[in-house]
């Protein structure tokens, strides 16, 4: 890598003050610390107490997301890959525009938002609204209240919220059956043309309307699904990686997983006590492995900037989420909750922090 740090260290005086690309500054310094790490320390969130800086803190996020990510190009096809690409350059062209107005540079936060957004998205929908999705989430949910390290909600979850509320069927009737073969759908092209026949619901819709989906079947990954929620068994995988390098706080997964399954468990079983009829709320252990929830648990609610700092916080913070998406998907229309739920979560963690931090500034001002 000697030659391509000699090229950047020829081009460098165009992108600095004075040169003829100065305006590109935060693009140069973007590509330059893709490469090679930066000479910079993190002046402001998220903090890492460690020898770790923020670009290898999301480093860790990308390569726990790598076998979702290998298992929706197996099971979706080609069409992944052009979904992540458009991801990329709408998120980035936002990202690159407000650096160059606030004469910052582009920060790696996005490089993860880049990757997680699509994997949360029906697998055929329109390219077009996945950019302007994630376009939406950068801006609003993130550049709007200042960028990385300073927004109140996971921009991922912002635009995958925002896609819902504008194009409801469009991001209900996306979803694509995972291919059986041997060799899947790596080097096939699942459009508009052939999509007809190969359609079909999910878990969750097909829960409401009174069809189970086997566990074993989303535990694999062999059913609809957004890309990189259909396999639990990687899903868990990628998230037990992140656990063990404490880039994901345990703390907030054991209190989202815990509380769903209490609650769950709970309904289960006051239904069955009070009114013994089968099949009105499904399985704990059903209910686990469908939907968003354990992609939702180890690589959502986890963001070290949407989510509290102090450890009793991501408790309170997790039992929230995990309470209200069980709340979510068993009494209202909605067949899942992950997204809301977080983002409720969100909103609360400043507030559970602020509670949190007050009560220990009381206690240690009556001890003297």
């Amino acid at each position: 890598m000697k030659w391509l740090l000699k090229v950047i260290d020829a081009v460098r005086p165009n992108f600095e003050e004075g040169g003829k690309l100065r305006l590109f500054n935060p693009v140069f310094g973007a590509l330059e610390h893709f490469f090679f790490a930066p000479s910079t320390t993190t002046i402001g969130a998220p903090h890492v107490r460690d020898a770790m800086d923020l670009k290898r803190f999301m480093s860790m996020v990308i390569l726990a997301v790598v076998p979702s990510v290998l298992a929706a190009f197996y099971f979706f096809g080609l069409r992944l890959v052009a979904v992540i690409i458009v991801s990329y350059a709408a998120g980035l062209t936002v990202e690159a525009l407000f650096a160059m107005i606030r004469k910052e540079g582009i920060n790696e936060g996005f490089f993860v938002t880049g990757i997680l957004f699509p994997l949360i998205l029906p697998p055929n929908l329109p390219l077009w609204m996945v950019a302007l999705g994630v376009a939406f989430g950068v801006f609003m949910g993130k550049e709007l209240f200042g960028g990385t390290g300073r927004n109140l909600f996971n921009p991922a979850l912002v635009s995958r919220c925002f896609l819902a509320l504008a194009y409801p069927k469009a991001m209900s009737a996306s979803w694509v059956a995972p291919s059986h073969e041997l060799a899947g759908r790596l080097l096939s092209w699942v459009g508009p043309s052939n999509v007809d026949a190969l359609t079909s619901a999910t878990p969750l819709s097909l829960a409401k309307q009174g069809q189970m989906t086997a566990v074993s079947h989303m535990f694999l990954g062999s059913v609809s699904g957004s890309a990189g929620e259909t396999s639990a068994v990687l899903i868990m995988l990628g998230g037990l990686f992140l656990l063990f390098t404490r880039v994901a706080s345990w703390r907030t997964v054991v209190s989202i997983l815990g509380s769903f399954v209490v609650l769950t468990a709970a309904l289960v079983v006051g239904h069955k006590v009070t009114y013994p009829m089968p099949g009105v709320f499904a399985p704990v252990m059903w209910h686990l492995f469908a939907g968003g929830l354990l992609f939702g648990a180890f690589f959502m609610a986890t963001d070290p900037v949407t989510s509290p700092s102090t450890n009793a916080g991501k408790w309170f913070y997790g039992i929230i989420i995990g309470s209200t998406t069980v709340l979510i998907r068993n009494f209202t229309g909605y067949v899942e909750g992950v997204t809301f739920a977080i983002l409720l979560g969100n909103i609360v963690a400043p507030i559970l922090d602020e509670i949190i931090i007050g009560l220990r500034i009381r206690r240690l001002k009556r001890e003297g």
